[in-house]
Formats: C-alpha cells, sequence, structure tokens
C-alpha cells in the first residue's frame, strides 16, 4: 500500500509527510518546487485545481487535498494518529486544527504571495506584516487556550497521548518568521514542538524540512 505525496521541503506537505512516516507508510515522493510557482503549472492544476501543496494519493486512486483533510483521512485509516471517533481527545484535537486551517492558513498565504491581493507594491510588506500579526494571534490563542501545559512529560495537545493535532501545530508554528519568534514567544507550543521534533519517526523529517529553531 502506497500512497503518493507532492510536496516541498518547508511547505504544507511536511505534517502529512511527518504523518505517513508515524504510521509507518509507504510513500513516493514527487517534488513540487514552490520557488518558481511550480504548483501553478497546468500540470500539477490537473491533479490539484487550486495549485497549492500538498495533494497526496491514496492508494486507491482517490485525489486528496487540503491538508487538514488529508490528516484526518489518514488517520481514519492508520489509527492510532488520533483518538477515535466519540472520544472527547478527538473533538479536541480536530477544533484547534480547524482553526488553524481556517484562520492561520489564509494568513501564510498573504505572507508569502503579497502581490496576488491586489495591493499596489509600496503596500506588500504592511500586508505581509499585518498576515503575520493575525497568524501569530490565532498561534496565541493556541497557547492560552488548547490546554497545553509545557511540561516535557506531558507536552502534547492531548496531554501524554501524541496526534497529528501536534504536528499541524508544530509544524505552522514555524512558518512566517515562526522558527525565531515561536521559541521566543510561545513556550507552551515550543515545547509540543519539541517533543514532536524528537519523535524517531519524525526526527529527520524535522530538519528535511527546515523545522529547527533559527539560532
Amino acid at each position: 500500500m502506497t500512497y503518493i505525496l507532492y510536496g516541498d521541503a518547508g511547505s504544507g506537505s511536511a505534517p502529512v509527510e511527518m504523518a505517513l512516516a508515524e504510521a509507518g507508510a509507504a510513500v513516493e515522493l514527487r517534488e513540487v518546487p514552490l520557488e518558481g510557482d511550480h504548483q501553478l503549472r497546468d500540470d500539477y492544476r490537473a491533479i490539484n485545481p487550486m495549485g497549492r501543496l500538498p495533494t497526496l494519493i491514496l492508494p486507491d486512486g482517490t485525489v486528496m487535498t487540503e491538508s487538514l483533510a488529508i490528516l484526518v483521512t489518514l488517520a481514519d485509516i492508520h489509527p492510532g494518529l488520533l483518538p477515535p471517533p466519540g472520544d472527547s481527545g478527538r473533538a479536541r484535537a480536530l477544533r484547534w486544527m480547524a482553526l488553524l486551517a481556517g484562520e492561520f492558513y489564509p494568513q501564510i498565504t498573504r505572507w508569502d504571495y503579497p502581490a496576488r491581493f491586489g495591493v499596489s507594491p509600496d503596500q506588500h510588506q504592511a500586508l505581509k506584516d499585518r498576515a503575520q500579526d493575525m497568524a501569530r494571534d490565532v498561534m496565541r490563542v493556541i497557547e492560552a487556550h488548547a490546554g497545553l501545559t509545557g511540561d516535557p512529560a506531558s507536552p502534547y495537545l492531548l496531554g501524554t497521548r501524541f496526534s497529528v493535532a501536534d504536528l499541524y501545530i508544530a509544524v505552522l508554528s514555524r512558518w512566517a518568521g515562526g522558527r525565531v519568534w515561536t521559541p521566543a514567544n510561545l513556550p507552551r507550543i515550543e515545547a509540543l514542538a519539541q517533543a514532536v521534533a524528537r519523535r524517531p519517526a519524525i526526527a529527520p523529517l524535522w530538519a528535511k524540512h527546515h523545522m529547527a529553531s533559527a539560532a
């Protein structure tokens, strides 16, 4: 059973690749470099019409896009990546994952591609700065209200219980300048990220996707 994952280093394919590694699943990686906007080319848009990363092809040929949907689907296929339906832990995990997908992710598009939003070039930096502030506000809400302890013995969103929600939080905490900002400002999320980074299946991918804190 082999998955096909389209992505690039440091992109939204990172938590998906990490989830597949945690599950011990076989995956064929297909590079779509963000540099040069390869994700907007016709051949890739034939697979993912939105021109975004990641795209995952399930072993049965089903095309999956949107990182939140992909992670939840992988958890359904590979038990252990999320608590089962009916478990309150699953509800908690999905709450914060949905917040990141709905409120944080759009700010990253503004941060990465300000020219797409119809503002004059002299306003690009202002748009980037505002997007960064709004993205950080979302992370502050998670820091304050998601029940993270910051305790190395129970650092995950669900305490000692790892889930794909931890991957989502950890990876996204590194975006938009987060490699420097998160360790300095969000100690509970940083403890979660460091716990994720130490997991044996994830550690090499954490390095590959440039998630380590900048010196």
